[in-house]
């Protein structure tokens, strides 16, 4: 699309609708910020973009007028897309984008995707790392918190971008076409956006909505769902494995990562040389080498990278000791199965903090695969009563639930019950809106609550 003076509605104002807005304003478009929050003004909307005067700005109610005056509406994220003013607008016939598939179509070069439920950020910083060691020009960008819109006018025809894409972002794909994308692994998660499990499958899978048999999907071959897309997948697949032993794939044989793939065998990395821990870590890494290797890297190259590659922030983070207990910070699982992980790592006895915003979660799977680690599981947040009557459900001792209002009151808990030879685990299996605007700004409390009051 030639955006030059066409005037596109920009649904959201958060980092990404930001992003979309400057990327707008860049092309020659006329990008209308709009936020329908009660209590913000146009003029706080202007002061987030690059370029103001270039841009425009509307609160609160969005008019047929304007609606009939538009080009294109971009959707943040977290707008969802069957709310009564996106129908407005679809209805209307103004074509709806994702800022994914806005970034793309001003963007160039290559782009290598992920997607899961689990582990998207994981992979794609390790990715991202691998093929800044191979190539001169590359982006990463999307959920990871790097909007792709800030970096779209940066591409070139050289350029190799690594996206980490969330569901949200997957709804409002059109042309979006990775040459080499990856979805991880699928459970449930976003109930309350994608209503059912079918739908949130559906939107998963079309991160290959555009591949060809040209391309490369790599998925993982111990998820029953992706086991069962495998056969319509519109791209080459290549399957990743911890516990079988692949004719054709990367999988976990032992201790080692080994590739078979093409007439090629070989040993890549052995996990204890990894700094990452866990086997679903050692899954992460299995995806990105698959990825790195499908997109021309070499094996000597990929392994390297990965045994140097350290654990991204908020995920099974190691804070420190004190007084004999080890803290550990992992907001980001802000799932049920995410959160699985983070307590399967554990190797002490554990104060789980858990709780947050209500995503419409069953935490029955996470709370039967506590497997005796967990001493006490403090509980806050909006959801602390489902997960309090989950667990007692699930045969949890109601004796070792701890109610609290707050995050700082459940670490004030842990700090004056957990002994010397206990963790303290930060592993909510929710979301962090309400008490915190996202999971970083959770886990960076959680650290300083560790650093200054223990």
């Amino acid at each position: 699309m030639d955006f030059k003076g066409k005037k596109v509605l920009v649904y959201g104002a958060g980092k990404s609708g930001v992003g979309a807005a400057n990327l707008l304003a860049e092309t020659g478009a006329v990008p209308v910020l709009f936020d329908e929050k009660a209590g913000v003004t146009p003029k706080e909307l202007l002061a987030k973009v690059a370029e103001p005067e270039k841009t425009e700005a509307v609160t609160g109610e969005l008019t047929d007028e304007l609606i009939g005056s538009l080009s294109l509406a971009v959707l943040s994220p977290g707008v969802p897309t069957d709310i009564p003013n996106v129908e407005r607008i679809r209805t209307a016939g103004v074509p709806i984008w994702g800022e994914v598939e806005l970034a793309y179509q001003v963007g160039r070069g290559r782009v290598l995707a992920i997607t899961g439920t689990n582990g998207k950020t994981t992979t794609t910083s390790l990715l991202g790392e691998i093929m800044k060691a191979a190539v001169p020009e590359v982006f990463v960008v999307g959920n990871i918190g790097n909007a792709y819109t800030g970096a779209a006018l940066k591409t070139t025809d050289k350029s190799t971008v690594v996206a980490e894409i969330s569901s949200f972002q997957l709804e409002t794909i059109h042309t979006f076409h990775p040459q080499v994308s990856a979805i991880l692994n699928i459970t449930e998660d976003h109930m309350n956006r994608h209503h059912t499990m079918a739908e949130y499958i559906r939107v998963k899978e079309l991160i290959t909505k555009n591949q060809t048999k040209k391309d490369t999907c790599v998925l993982n071959y111990e998820d029953p769902v992706l086991r069962d897309f495998a056969d319509k997948c519109p791209a080459r697949v290549f399957w990743f494995s911890s516990k079988t032993k692949l004719a054709d794939g990367i999988y976990l044989d032992g201790d080692e990562i080994v590739l078979n793939r093409d007439g090629v065998h070989a040993d890549i990395v052995n996990v204890n040389d990894l700094i990452l821990i866990g086997t679903h870590n050692y899954e992460n890494v299995m995806a990105a080498v698959a990825m790195a290797y499908s997109a021309g890297v070499d094996i000597r190259t990929i392994a390297d990278v990965c045994r140097h590659f350290k654990p991204v922030p908020h995920r099974i983070e190691y804070v420190d000791e004190k007084r004999g207990v080890a803290w550990y910070n992992d907001s980001k699982g802000t799932n049920p199965d995410a959160a699985i992980k983070g307590i399967q790592a554990m190797k002490r006895p554990t104060f789980l903090i858990a709780g947050g915003y209500d995503k419409g979660s069953d935490y029955r799977e996470w709370i039967r695969s506590f497997g005796g680690k967990v001493k006490k599981l403090v509980l806050e947040g909006a959801t602390k009563d489902n997960i309090r009557a989950a667990a007692i459900e699930c045969g949890f001792p109601e004796k070792d639930i701890v109610m609290e209002n707050t995050m700082h009151e459940a670490m004030d808990y842990c700090r004056d019950h957990a002994e010397a030879g206990d963790a303290v685990l930060l592993s909510p299996a929710c979301a962090s809106w309400g008490e915190f605007p996202n999971y970083e700004v959770r886990g960076d409390k959680f650290k300083e609550y560790v650093r200054t009051e223990i």
